[in-house]
Protein backbone atom coordinates (compact mmCIF):
# COMPACT_ATOMS: atom_id res chain seq x y z
CA UNK A 1 0.00 0.00 0.00
CA UNK A 2 1.37 3.72 -0.94
CA UNK A 3 0.59 6.79 0.73
CA UNK A 4 1.34 10.07 -0.69
CA UNK A 5 0.72 13.39 1.14
CA UNK A 6 0.75 16.91 -0.17
CA UNK A 7 0.34 19.83 1.95
CA UNK A 8 -3.15 22.19 1.34
CA UNK A 9 -2.69 24.34 3.33
CA UNK A 10 -0.93 25.06 6.83
CA UNK A 11 -4.33 23.20 8.26
CA UNK A 12 -4.99 21.02 5.36
CA UNK A 13 -3.58 17.45 4.06
CA UNK A 14 -4.57 15.48 1.08
CA UNK A 15 -3.52 11.84 1.04
CA UNK A 16 -3.50 9.47 -1.75
CA UNK A 17 -3.95 6.01 -0.79
CA UNK A 18 -3.15 3.49 -3.50
CA UNK A 19 -4.04 -0.33 -2.91
CA UNK A 20 -2.70 -2.69 -5.37
CA UNK A 21 -4.94 -5.35 -7.23
CA UNK A 22 -3.51 -8.18 -4.27
CA UNK A 23 -4.44 -6.05 -1.55
CA UNK A 24 -8.19 -4.88 -2.99
CA UNK A 25 -9.18 -8.56 -3.81
CA UNK A 26 -7.68 -9.98 -0.16
CA UNK A 27 -10.53 -7.27 1.66
CA UNK A 28 -13.09 -8.45 -1.14
CA UNK A 29 -12.03 -11.92 -0.50
CA UNK A 30 -12.72 -11.92 3.34
CA UNK A 31 -15.98 -9.76 3.16
CA UNK A 32 -17.49 -12.93 0.74
CA UNK A 33 -16.16 -15.40 2.84
CA UNK A 34 -17.92 -13.75 6.01
CA UNK A 35 -21.33 -13.71 4.07
CA UNK A 36 -20.93 -17.55 3.04
CA UNK A 37 -19.68 -18.03 6.97
CA UNK A 38 -23.10 -16.54 7.93
CA UNK A 39 -25.72 -17.19 4.51
CA UNK A 40 -28.80 -19.06 5.51
CA UNK A 41 -29.50 -20.59 1.83
CA UNK A 42 -32.83 -22.90 0.99
CA UNK A 43 -31.06 -26.56 0.65
CA UNK A 44 -26.98 -25.70 2.10
CA UNK A 45 -25.73 -26.20 5.85
CA UNK A 46 -25.22 -22.86 7.59
CA UNK A 47 -21.47 -21.97 6.01
CA UNK A 48 -21.68 -24.07 3.04
CA UNK A 49 -23.23 -22.75 0.27
CA UNK A 50 -21.04 -21.84 -2.34
CA UNK A 51 -19.42 -18.88 -2.54
CA UNK A 52 -20.82 -17.50 -5.88
CA UNK A 53 -24.09 -18.18 -5.07
CA UNK A 54 -23.63 -16.16 -2.15
CA UNK A 55 -22.16 -13.36 -3.72
CA UNK A 56 -24.88 -13.37 -6.40
CA UNK A 57 -27.54 -13.46 -3.46
CA UNK A 58 -26.23 -10.46 -1.64
CA UNK A 59 -24.54 -8.33 -4.31
CA UNK A 60 -25.76 -5.29 -2.56
CA UNK A 61 -24.62 -5.77 0.65
CA UNK A 62 -20.83 -7.28 -0.05
CA UNK A 63 -20.09 -4.50 -2.51
CA UNK A 64 -20.84 -1.62 0.21
CA UNK A 65 -19.18 -3.61 2.82
CA UNK A 66 -16.46 -3.79 0.78
CA UNK A 67 -15.94 -0.55 -0.40
CA UNK A 68 -16.38 0.34 3.46
CA UNK A 69 -13.56 -2.08 4.42
CA UNK A 70 -11.07 -0.80 1.48
CA UNK A 71 -11.61 3.13 2.67
CA UNK A 72 -11.24 2.20 6.20
CA UNK A 73 -8.33 0.52 5.77
CA UNK A 74 -6.74 3.04 3.77
CA UNK A 75 -7.33 6.04 6.09
CA UNK A 76 -5.79 3.82 8.86
CA UNK A 77 -3.07 2.46 7.02
CA UNK A 78 -2.31 6.65 6.01
CA UNK A 79 -2.93 7.77 9.49
CA UNK A 80 -0.54 5.25 10.95
CA UNK A 81 2.20 5.98 8.52
CA UNK A 82 2.04 9.68 8.19
CA UNK A 83 1.19 10.32 12.23
CA UNK A 84 -1.19 13.53 11.75
CA UNK A 85 -3.05 14.88 13.78
CA UNK A 86 -6.53 14.96 11.74
CA UNK A 87 -9.29 17.45 13.64
CA UNK A 88 -11.91 16.59 10.54
CA UNK A 89 -12.00 14.62 7.59
CA UNK A 90 -13.38 16.77 5.05
CA UNK A 91 -14.02 14.50 2.28
CA UNK A 92 -13.43 11.01 0.86
CA UNK A 93 -13.44 10.75 -2.80
CA UNK A 94 -13.49 6.36 -3.57
CA UNK A 95 -12.88 6.11 -7.11
CA UNK A 96 -12.77 3.01 -8.20
CA UNK A 97 -12.97 0.09 -5.66
CA UNK A 98 -13.43 -3.10 -7.37
CA UNK A 99 -12.22 -7.02 -7.18
CA UNK A 100 -9.75 -7.70 -9.96
CA UNK A 101 -8.25 -3.88 -10.49
CA UNK A 102 -6.25 -1.62 -7.72
CA UNK A 103 -8.25 1.22 -5.54
CA UNK A 104 -6.92 5.07 -5.58
CA UNK A 105 -8.48 6.37 -2.21
CA UNK A 106 -8.49 10.05 -1.53
CA UNK A 107 -8.38 11.58 2.04
CA UNK A 108 -9.01 15.77 2.51
CA UNK A 109 -8.45 16.14 6.46
CA UNK A 110 -8.28 19.06 8.61
CA UNK A 111 -5.40 19.02 11.03
CA UNK A 112 -4.49 20.54 14.11
CA UNK A 113 -1.87 23.32 13.22
CA UNK A 114 1.90 23.59 14.33
CA UNK A 115 2.49 26.75 16.86
CA UNK A 116 4.81 27.18 19.75
CA UNK A 117 2.84 29.11 22.60
CA UNK A 118 4.02 32.34 24.08
CA UNK A 119 5.14 32.65 27.77
CA UNK A 120 1.47 32.72 29.38
CA UNK A 121 2.28 33.44 32.81
CA UNK A 122 2.12 36.70 33.97
CA UNK A 123 -0.86 38.00 31.30
CA UNK A 124 -1.69 41.73 32.25
CA UNK A 125 -5.13 41.91 33.44
CA UNK A 126 -7.34 44.92 34.48
CA UNK A 127 -10.17 44.73 36.78
CA UNK A 128 -12.87 46.99 38.30
CA UNK A 129 -13.59 47.92 42.25
CA UNK A 130 -15.23 45.06 43.82
CA UNK A 131 -16.31 47.43 47.19
CA UNK A 132 -19.70 48.63 46.28
CA UNK A 133 -20.03 52.90 47.33
CA UNK A 134 -22.97 53.73 49.47
CA UNK A 135 -24.36 55.29 46.30
CA UNK A 136 -24.69 52.11 44.20
CA UNK A 137 -26.12 50.15 47.65
CA UNK A 138 -28.29 53.10 47.99
CA UNK A 139 -29.72 52.92 44.64
CA UNK A 140 -30.33 49.18 44.93
CA UNK A 141 -31.94 49.48 48.23
CA UNK A 142 -34.12 52.08 46.01
CA UNK A 143 -34.71 49.86 42.74
CA UNK A 144 -36.21 47.44 45.42
CA UNK A 145 -38.86 49.61 46.42
CA UNK A 146 -39.46 50.41 43.03
CA UNK A 147 -40.28 46.33 42.55
CA UNK A 148 -42.41 46.63 45.46
CA UNK A 149 -44.48 49.65 44.40
CA UNK A 150 -47.97 50.40 44.18
CA UNK A 151 -49.68 52.10 41.96
CA UNK A 152 -52.43 54.47 42.62
CA UNK A 153 -54.64 56.58 40.35
CA UNK A 154 -53.48 59.99 40.29
CA UNK A 155 -55.91 63.02 39.41
CA UNK A 156 -53.83 65.44 37.86
CA UNK A 157 -51.27 65.51 35.05
CA UNK A 158 -48.67 62.67 34.49
CA UNK A 159 -44.80 63.16 35.23
CA UNK A 160 -41.62 60.99 35.54
CA UNK A 161 -41.81 57.77 36.61
CA UNK A 162 -45.83 57.31 36.23
CA UNK A 163 -47.63 55.21 34.03
CA UNK A 164 -50.12 56.59 31.41
CA UNK A 165 -52.81 53.94 30.82
CA UNK A 166 -53.41 55.48 26.67
CA UNK A 167 -55.04 54.67 23.22
CA UNK A 168 -53.10 55.51 20.35
CA UNK A 169 -52.93 55.30 16.48
CA UNK A 170 -49.93 55.65 13.89
CA UNK A 171 -50.24 57.17 10.04
CA UNK A 172 -46.72 57.57 7.90
CA UNK A 173 -47.39 60.83 5.38
CA UNK A 174 -51.25 60.58 5.88
CA UNK A 175 -51.31 56.66 5.31
CA UNK A 176 -52.22 54.63 8.13
CA UNK A 177 -49.90 52.33 9.79
CA UNK A 178 -51.99 49.66 9.91
CA UNK A 179 -52.01 49.37 5.83
CA UNK A 180 -47.84 48.70 6.13
CA UNK A 181 -47.46 47.01 9.33
CA UNK A 182 -48.61 43.61 7.81
CA UNK A 183 -49.61 41.27 10.88
CA UNK A 184 -47.66 43.56 13.42
CA UNK A 185 -50.88 46.03 13.92
CA UNK A 186 -50.00 46.73 17.89
CA UNK A 187 -47.52 49.43 15.54
CA UNK A 188 -50.54 50.66 13.87
CA UNK A 189 -53.37 50.78 16.93
CA UNK A 190 -53.90 49.91 20.13
CA UNK A 191 -57.13 50.54 22.38
CA UNK A 192 -55.36 50.47 25.78
CA UNK A 193 -51.18 49.85 26.98
CA UNK A 194 -49.26 51.40 29.31
CA UNK A 195 -46.46 53.93 29.19
CA UNK A 196 -43.88 54.62 31.64
CA UNK A 197 -43.33 58.69 31.37
CA UNK A 198 -39.45 58.91 30.06
CA UNK A 199 -39.09 55.58 31.25
CA UNK A 200 -35.22 53.99 31.05
CA UNK A 201 -36.89 50.83 29.19
CA UNK A 202 -38.91 51.88 26.17
CA UNK A 203 -42.69 50.13 25.32
CA UNK A 204 -43.06 48.81 21.52
CA UNK A 205 -43.11 52.41 20.07
CA UNK A 206 -39.37 53.56 20.34
CA UNK A 207 -39.51 57.00 22.19
CA UNK A 208 -43.40 57.60 22.82
CA UNK A 209 -42.77 57.47 26.80
CA UNK A 210 -40.79 60.89 26.19
CA UNK A 211 -44.09 62.17 25.25
CA UNK A 212 -46.75 61.42 27.33
CA UNK A 213 -45.79 63.66 29.90
CA UNK A 214 -47.94 66.50 31.20
CA UNK A 215 -51.25 64.54 30.15
CA UNK A 216 -54.66 64.33 32.35
CA UNK A 217 -57.04 61.68 31.74
CA UNK A 218 -58.65 62.66 28.30
CA UNK A 219 -56.61 65.02 27.40
CA UNK A 220 -55.51 64.37 23.36
CA UNK A 221 -52.50 64.84 21.54
CA UNK A 222 -50.93 63.71 18.71
CA UNK A 223 -46.59 62.99 18.81
CA UNK A 224 -44.17 63.04 16.34
CA UNK A 225 -42.01 59.59 16.43
CA UNK A 226 -38.97 58.88 14.53
CA UNK A 227 -38.30 55.36 13.90
CA UNK A 228 -34.16 53.91 13.60
CA UNK A 229 -33.05 53.71 10.41
CA UNK A 230 -32.31 50.01 11.51
CA UNK A 231 -35.72 49.12 13.17
CA UNK A 232 -36.37 45.43 12.44
CA UNK A 233 -39.62 44.74 14.25
CA UNK A 234 -41.45 46.02 11.13
CA UNK A 235 -38.79 47.12 8.06
CA UNK A 236 -41.83 49.11 6.46
CA UNK A 237 -41.60 51.74 9.31
CA UNK A 238 -37.35 51.74 9.57
CA UNK A 239 -36.25 55.15 8.96
CA UNK A 240 -39.71 56.59 8.62
CA UNK A 241 -41.38 59.69 10.52
CA UNK A 242 -44.68 58.62 12.15
CA UNK A 243 -47.72 60.65 13.95
CA UNK A 244 -49.50 58.90 16.58
CA UNK A 245 -52.64 60.47 17.89
CA UNK A 246 -52.80 59.56 21.67
CA UNK A 247 -55.59 60.23 24.03
CA UNK A 248 -54.96 59.44 27.92
CA UNK A 249 -57.59 57.52 29.95
CA UNK A 250 -55.82 56.83 33.23
CA UNK A 251 -52.69 57.76 34.95
CA UNK A 252 -51.20 56.39 38.20
CA UNK A 253 -48.54 57.23 40.04
CA UNK A 254 -45.60 54.99 41.74
CA UNK A 255 -45.72 54.89 45.68
CA UNK A 256 -42.92 53.40 47.05
CA UNK A 257 -43.26 51.20 50.03
CA UNK A 258 -41.62 52.46 53.20
CA UNK A 259 -38.84 51.14 54.67
CA UNK A 260 -40.29 49.42 57.90
CA UNK A 261 -40.43 46.23 59.74
CA UNK A 262 -43.06 44.62 56.50
CA UNK A 263 -40.06 45.34 53.79
CA UNK A 264 -37.38 44.23 56.06
CA UNK A 265 -39.45 41.26 56.92
CA UNK A 266 -39.70 40.55 53.12
CA UNK A 267 -36.01 40.79 52.27
CA UNK A 268 -35.12 38.52 54.84
CA UNK A 269 -33.33 40.73 57.66
CA UNK A 270 -34.24 42.70 60.69
CA UNK A 271 -33.20 46.55 59.75
CA UNK A 272 -31.91 49.03 57.47
CA UNK A 273 -28.49 47.98 58.08
CA UNK A 274 -28.71 44.71 57.95
CA UNK A 275 -30.66 45.61 54.32
CA UNK A 276 -27.51 47.54 53.30
CA UNK A 277 -24.83 44.57 53.98
CA UNK A 278 -26.79 42.49 52.59
CA UNK A 279 -26.65 44.56 49.27
CA UNK A 280 -23.16 45.05 49.87
CA UNK A 281 -22.77 41.39 49.51
CA UNK A 282 -24.41 40.84 46.95
CA UNK A 283 -23.21 43.56 44.95
CA UNK A 284 -19.25 42.54 45.67
CA UNK A 285 -20.21 38.94 44.64
CA UNK A 286 -21.72 40.66 41.48
CA UNK A 287 -18.79 42.56 41.02
CA UNK A 288 -15.89 39.90 41.58
CA UNK A 289 -18.20 37.82 38.82
CA UNK A 290 -17.94 40.63 36.34
CA UNK A 291 -13.87 40.71 37.14
CA UNK A 292 -13.61 37.00 36.41
CA UNK A 293 -15.46 36.80 33.50
CA UNK A 294 -13.20 39.94 31.84
CA UNK A 295 -10.08 38.40 32.96
CA UNK A 296 -11.14 35.30 31.50
CA UNK A 297 -12.16 37.26 28.08
CA UNK A 298 -9.10 39.70 28.58
CA UNK A 299 -6.41 36.43 29.21
CA UNK A 300 -7.65 34.89 25.57
CA UNK A 301 -7.66 37.62 24.18
CA UNK A 302 -4.40 38.42 24.93
CA UNK A 303 -3.05 35.19 23.96
CA UNK A 304 -5.08 34.97 20.24
CA UNK A 305 -2.76 38.02 19.76
CA UNK A 306 0.44 36.66 20.42
CA UNK A 307 0.02 34.80 17.74
CA UNK A 308 -0.87 33.82 13.94
CA UNK A 309 -1.52 30.48 12.65
CA UNK A 310 -4.84 29.38 10.28
CA UNK A 311 -7.81 27.40 12.03
CA UNK A 312 -8.93 24.63 10.20
CA UNK A 313 -11.26 25.80 7.67
CA UNK A 314 -13.85 23.24 8.28
CA UNK A 315 -13.91 23.67 11.72
CA UNK A 316 -14.85 27.56 10.97
CA UNK A 317 -17.17 26.69 8.92
CA UNK A 318 -19.13 24.51 11.22
CA UNK A 319 -18.47 27.09 14.02
CA UNK A 320 -19.96 30.02 11.35
CA UNK A 321 -22.86 27.76 10.81
CA UNK A 322 -23.24 27.86 14.50
CA UNK A 323 -22.63 31.48 15.38
CA UNK A 324 -25.58 32.07 12.38
CA UNK A 325 -28.08 29.76 13.96
CA UNK A 326 -27.36 31.06 18.01
CA UNK A 327 -28.31 34.86 15.96
CA UNK A 328 -30.90 33.79 13.86
CA UNK A 329 -32.84 32.19 16.87
CA UNK A 330 -32.47 35.16 19.12
CA UNK A 331 -33.12 37.72 17.00
CA UNK A 332 -36.68 35.61 15.71
CA UNK A 333 -37.60 35.47 19.58
CA UNK A 334 -37.03 39.64 19.75
CA UNK A 335 -39.96 39.54 16.71
CA UNK A 336 -36.98 40.24 14.06
CA UNK A 337 -38.43 39.02 10.30
CA UNK A 338 -36.99 36.72 8.41
CA UNK A 339 -36.61 38.84 5.50
CA UNK A 340 -34.45 41.25 7.19
CA UNK A 341 -31.83 38.18 8.06
CA UNK A 342 -32.45 37.87 3.94
CA UNK A 343 -31.66 41.36 3.04
CA UNK A 344 -28.38 41.42 5.81
CA UNK A 345 -26.98 38.08 4.46
CA UNK A 346 -23.94 38.83 3.26
CA UNK A 347 -23.05 40.71 6.57
CA UNK A 348 -24.72 38.62 8.48
CA UNK A 349 -21.94 36.10 7.37
CA UNK A 350 -18.77 38.47 7.17
CA UNK A 351 -19.84 38.75 11.19
CA UNK A 352 -20.04 35.13 12.13
CA UNK A 353 -17.32 34.04 10.09
CA UNK A 354 -15.42 36.70 11.81
CA UNK A 355 -16.45 35.30 15.46
CA UNK A 356 -16.09 31.89 14.28
CA UNK A 357 -12.21 32.10 13.23
CA UNK A 358 -11.60 33.71 16.56
CA UNK A 359 -13.62 31.29 19.02
CA UNK A 360 -11.96 28.30 16.83
CA UNK A 361 -8.44 30.04 17.41
CA UNK A 362 -8.67 30.84 20.97
CA UNK A 363 -9.78 26.63 21.47
CA UNK A 364 -6.79 25.68 19.69
CA UNK A 365 -4.54 27.60 21.83
CA UNK A 366 -6.54 26.60 25.16
CA UNK A 367 -6.08 22.69 24.47
CA UNK A 368 -2.63 23.78 23.64
CA UNK A 369 -2.31 24.95 26.99
CA UNK A 370 -4.09 21.86 28.81
CA UNK A 371 -1.57 19.36 27.27
CA UNK A 372 1.26 21.62 27.96
CA UNK A 373 -0.14 22.15 31.54
CA UNK A 374 -1.53 18.27 31.68
CA UNK A 375 -4.81 19.62 32.92
CA UNK A 376 -7.65 16.78 33.13
CA UNK A 377 -11.07 15.88 33.64
CA UNK A 378 -11.81 14.13 36.52
CA UNK A 379 -15.30 12.25 37.46
CA UNK A 380 -15.99 15.29 39.64
CA UNK A 381 -15.81 17.73 36.79
CA UNK A 382 -18.69 15.65 34.95
CA UNK A 383 -20.82 15.42 38.07
CA UNK A 384 -20.53 19.07 38.64
CA UNK A 385 -21.90 19.70 35.04
CA UNK A 386 -24.42 17.12 35.17
CA UNK A 387 -25.83 19.13 38.32
CA UNK A 388 -25.42 22.49 36.41
CA UNK A 389 -27.14 21.23 33.48
CA UNK A 390 -29.90 19.58 35.61
CA UNK A 391 -30.91 22.56 37.52
CA UNK A 392 -30.80 24.86 34.45
CA UNK A 393 -32.87 22.64 31.98
CA UNK A 394 -35.44 21.28 35.08
CA UNK A 395 -34.22 17.93 33.94
CA UNK A 396 -33.18 14.75 36.64
CA UNK A 397 -29.23 14.41 36.67
CA UNK A 398 -30.01 10.92 36.22
CA UNK A 399 -31.58 11.89 32.65
CA UNK A 400 -29.12 14.16 31.45
CA UNK A 401 -26.00 11.59 32.61
CA UNK A 402 -28.16 9.07 30.42
CA UNK A 403 -28.59 10.88 27.83
CA UNK A 404 -24.99 12.12 27.71
CA UNK A 405 -24.07 8.00 27.86
CA UNK A 406 -25.73 7.32 24.56
CA UNK A 407 -24.54 10.54 22.50
CA UNK A 408 -20.67 10.08 22.20
CA UNK A 409 -20.46 13.31 20.11
CA UNK A 410 -22.68 15.23 23.39
CA UNK A 411 -20.36 13.77 25.76
CA UNK A 412 -17.33 14.64 24.21
CA UNK A 413 -18.19 18.65 23.39
CA UNK A 414 -18.86 18.46 27.21
CA UNK A 415 -15.36 16.92 28.31
CA UNK A 416 -13.74 19.56 25.80
CA UNK A 417 -15.92 22.66 27.04
CA UNK A 418 -14.64 21.43 30.36
CA UNK A 419 -11.05 21.13 29.68
CA UNK A 420 -11.19 24.89 27.58
CA UNK A 421 -12.85 26.20 31.15
CA UNK A 422 -9.56 24.81 32.98
CA UNK A 423 -7.48 26.04 30.93
CA UNK A 424 -8.90 29.37 31.11
CA UNK A 425 -8.99 29.43 34.76
CA UNK A 426 -5.36 27.86 34.67
CA UNK A 427 -4.61 31.27 32.34
CA UNK A 428 -5.99 33.70 34.47
CA UNK A 429 -4.65 32.10 37.95
CA UNK A 430 -1.07 32.83 36.59
CA UNK A 431 -2.09 36.11 35.36
CA UNK A 432 -1.59 39.82 37.19
CA UNK A 433 -4.19 42.70 37.52
CA UNK A 434 -4.22 45.84 37.90
CA UNK A 435 -7.65 47.91 39.90
CA UNK A 436 -9.27 50.79 37.32
CA UNK A 437 -9.87 53.26 39.40
CA UNK A 438 -13.37 55.39 38.61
Amino acid sequence: MNVQLSTVSESRKNLVVTMDQAEVDTEHQAVVGEYVRQARLPGFRPGKAPAAMVSKKFAKEISEEFKQKVVTKAYRTAMEKEKLDVLNVVSVEEGTIEPGVSAAITVTVDVRPEFTLPDYNGIPTKIEPVDPTDTEVDSIIQALRSEGADFKAAERASAKGDYVKLSYEGSVDGKSIAEIAGDKQLYAKVPQTWEEVEGANEGIIPGLGKHVGGLSKGDKRDVTIQFPADFQAVPALAGKTAVYSIEALEVRERVLPELDANFFKSHQVDDLEGLKNQVRTNLKLQKEHKNRSSQRSQVTQALSEKMSFEPPASLVEAETQGVLRQFIQENMRRGIAAEQFEKDKKELFESAKKAATSRVKIQLILAKVAEAEKLTITDRDIDLYIRSEASRSNKSPDKIAKDLGKDREALRNVQQSIIFDKAVDFLVSKSTFSVIQP
